[in-house]
């Protein structure tokens, strides 16, 4: 099956950008980044932005944007059957180049997940040494490999990140 990105959700004063694959097939039917209920990638945003959940999508990608927090995938289309990141095929990333430089406080980029890094590194070639790079465990629920609140925790150095 054939999957397209979303467009990123970014204000120009993004200083943080996390990065995912690939939306999954639950995210796909609802148009939504993180559209399955059991992803905890909003969980964790709220916690960690100290705001009250909210099913809300307008509000989660307010919560984003009001703390200079930019999403996206690293991929722009693939070919995958189901959700699962293993499965991707004959991936096409998105153009970085130009989205960095259009978001040029963008200093730190946070990789949901390992492939989503791996992905990065093999499609994407960042010329100059300005970006930190972080791994981050993957929320996806098919990541059951750690607890939630240990998840949760590495999450936290976004904080270190951004300003209140």
């Amino acid at each position: 099956m054939k999957s397209f990105s979303f467009a990123p959700i970014a204000s120009n004063d993004a200083t943080v950008l996390i990065l995912g694959t690939m939306p999954g097939t639950k995210s796909l039917e609802t148009q939504q980044y993180y559209g399955h209920a059991q992803n905890n990638f909003w969980r964790f945003m709220f916690e960690i932005l100290n705001e009250d959940f909210t099913q809300d999508y307008e509000n989660k990608k307010t919560l984003l944007i009001k703390n200079k927090i930019a999403l996206w995938d690293v991929l722009q289309f693939c070919e995958r059957i189901g959700s699962l990141d293993s499965a991707i095929k004959n991936e096409v990333p998105n153009d970085f180049e130009q989205f960095l430089r259009q978001h040029p406080n963008i200093k730190t980029i946070l990789f949901n997940g390992q492939k989503a890094a791996a992905f990065f590194k093999k499609h994407v070639s960042v010329k100059d040494n300005k970006y930190q790079f972080i791994l981050l465990p993957s929320t996806s629920p098919a990541n059951a490999g750690k607890p939630f609140e240990s998840k949760l925790n590495e999450w936290k150095i976004i904080r270190e990140f951004i300003k209140y």
